[in-house]
């Protein structure tokens, strides 16, 4: 049984479910999957793993800086393992930015991080506006209407596909 460790930072709790996603379908191919949020890592003995993901969430056009230190901090450890990145942002809701290659947010985080990740994935996110607090919703807004994305501001829009995050996680446990 390999065991696998997905590190996790999320602001609205969104990566955490595509976490839980990813947890599922690599236990259904007989792997053993611990979950923990990139604050409560530190503690981990991360050489007991066979493989580490991290998932990122982004707001405001940048992942967590505890998220990034904690790559950057583990980088030499990381690189010796087989490892996955995966980002969540609502601009991958954008055909022509749901690739690590395409999306600026996931080529930016890659060129400013020690470790080379085995794998990489970016999933469309969620907009919640009832969930945020007054100055988030109307930023989201703003930021909604310059994109062109969703702005009524009791709406719930998930742009995630689930296919797509249930194939990489078949991808890491064939890694």
């Amino acid at each position: 049984m390999v065991r696998i460790l997905i590190v996790y930072s999320t602001v609205d709790g969104h990566t955490r479910e595509i976490c839980n996603r990813l947890r599922g379908t690599i236990e259904q191919q007989a792997h053993q999957v611990t979950l923990v949020s990139v604050a409560d890592a530190a503690d981990a003995d991360l050489e007991r793993f066979d493989k580490i993901v991290v998932g990122a969430s982004i707001r405001y056009g940048k992942h967590r800086p505890a998220v990034v230190e904690f790559m950057n901090r583990n980088a030499p450890l990381l690189n010796r393992k087989p490892g996955a990145f995966f980002s969540v942002n609502v601009v991958a809701r954008k055909p022509a930015k749901n690739r690590p290659e395409t999306n600026p947010y996931v080529r930016k985080l890659l060129r400013t991080i020690a470790w080379r990740p085995t794998q990489a994935a970016v999933f469309a996110g969620k907009i919640d506006y009832p969930r945020y607090g007054a100055l988030d919703r109307m930023i989201i807004r703003v930021i909604m209407w310059l994109t062109g994305g969703p702005t009524d501001p009791k709406s719930v829009v998930e742009f995630t596909d689930w296919r797509q995050v249930e194939a990489f996680g078949s991808v890491i446990a064939r890694m």
